[in-house]
């Protein structure tokens, strides 16, 4: 298997070459030439198995011909140690909640494999893990690389539009972890990583590794967990006569989409994706009217999913070749306000005891509306991607109540704080770069 550039002027590597280099020399970003079904027998067998063997399956036939199965086991083992449970809400709704890893957000899946990936086949050449994170990624890459030898990580989040839980996370730790909380916005944050990563004089005396979705090391250990969806018949619906599930993603910088889409090329059976957003809705508006047109983000009480220029989907367009009906057939829109994610947190908790993060609200409230109209067989999950106590402020006042905190996030948040404020410049980024080469590589 290669990998390919979604811009198509750059030659096409194996998997070691993409996963250290995160871009592609021509700008775009990596993903496979091709996608090999898995066989039904073994989609089938994976309905009665747990996340280890999906995640050794799945990925030893993503990335074969570059690790075996036997040397990926152990890997995944240690990298998802925690349960991704799937939890019937309604008769007719599923949360897959992958929020009970370390930083309790579905970051960790892709963050603490990608970590014992780069791990397993560095030559111990010094790296600079550079990321920028609207919330939740930040915490999640920082906490998996922290005190990894001869590695340093560098988080860049907009000062003032993360939570106290999520800057605490990524600013508590010290050591090798770097938190900058740059004057600006997420889309600030990672314009600056993209000028980093595109800095060829940089990259002579610094060895960059993105680890947000843009790198395939954090993005296909994400398909994994939609492979638990073969649980409720995801693998073999078609050849059943039934139909697949609606998953409704919550959707910010679209990796996790991307990934669901990647599950669908194996051989996942889903009736329809809903690209659900909060009112940063550059995709539903291009799914809506054909035009696609980035803009500055805008904050609302999802800060993960603020993002005004997401990367990923320019993946999903290269998988489907640019063409907007082939997208429109397997990919649906939905966009909703904090009026509404506010309210519908209160409503579900009170009616079905249900605690929702914002997150996870707007993709329960794009599941339930297209649920609607979808006939009484039709059947959805939709993706909790962080536990609702990340984001007190806003869940407390929406059910009346306090949000217990967990033990761990109780304990980040009593940890004193480094982080170093940065103007939105590359010239600063680049001087802090250069200046900071050795810390915390042991």
């Amino acid at each position: 298997m290669n990998w390919i550039s979604t811009r198509g002027a750059a030659p096409a590597v194996p998997f070691i070459d993409a996963l250290f280099a995160g871009t592609a020399p021509d700008g775009g970003l990596y993903f496979p030439e091709r996608f090999d079904p898995l066989p039904r027998a073994t989609l089938e067998s994976l309905r009665t198995a747990d996340l280890v063997d999906i995640g050794t399956t799945v990925g030893a036939h993503l990335l074969q011909g570059e690790i075996t199965a036997d040397a990926l086991r152990p890997l995944i083992a240690e990298a998802l140690d925690f349960p991704i449970p799937l939890v019937q809400v309604t008769d007719r709704v599923w949360a897959l909640e992958l929020f009970h890893g370390p930083t309790m957000a579905f970051k960790d899946v892709g963050a603490r494999v990608q970590a014992r990936l780069l791990h397993h086949f560095t030559d111990g050449t010094p790296l600079t893990i550079l990321v920028a994170t609207s919330g939740d990624t930040g915490s999640a890459v920082a906490q998996s690389f922290h005190r990894v030898p001869d590695t340093r990580v560098v988080v860049l989040y907009p000062e003032g539009q993360v939570s106290d839980v999520q800057e605490a996370q990524m600013a508590s730790l010290g050591d090798n972890v770097l938190a900058i909380a740059v004057r600006g916005t997420f889309d600030d944050c990672q314009r600056l990583v993209k000028q980093a990563f595109a800095d060829d004089d940089l990259r002579k005396h610094v060895w960059l590794t993105p680890a947000n979705s843009i790198n395939l090391g954090r993005l296909l250990p994400q398909v994994f967990y939609y492979v638990l969806l073969a649980k409720l018949g995801a693998s073999a619906g078609s050849a059943h006569g039934r139909p697949g599930p609606i998953v409704s993603v919550p959707s910010g910088n679209f990796g996790n989409l991307t990934a669901g889409l990647i599950a669908k090329r194996l051989g996942l059976h889903v009736s329809q994706f809903i690209a659900a957003t909060n009112v940063n809705d550059v995709v539903p508006e291009y799914l809506r009217t054909g035009i696609y047109s980035p803009r500055a983000s805008v904050r609302t009480v999802a800060n993960a999913m603020d993002v005004g220029a997401p990367s990923n989907f320019e993946r999903i367009r290269a998988l489907y070749n640019d063409d907007l009906e082939a997208i429109r057939h397997d990919i649906a829109g939905a966009v909703y306000d904090d009026a509404a994610v506010v309210a519908e947190i209160g409503r579900v908790h009170r009616r079905y005891g249900y605690l929702l993060d914002p997150h996870g609200a707007i993709a329960w409230l794009a599941l339930n509306d297209a649920l609607k109209t979808a006939g009484p067989q039709a059947r959805g999950v939709f993706l909790a991607t962080a536990h609702p106590a990340k984001f007190r402020d806003v869940v407390g006042p929406a059910i009346g109540e306090e949000v217990p905190l967990p033990t761990a996030l109780e304990a980040a948040l009593a940890k004193p704080r480094h982080s170093t404020p940065l103007d939105a410049r590359y010239d600063a980024l680049l001087q802090l770069l250069r200046s900071n080469v050795g810390v915390g590589i042991a």
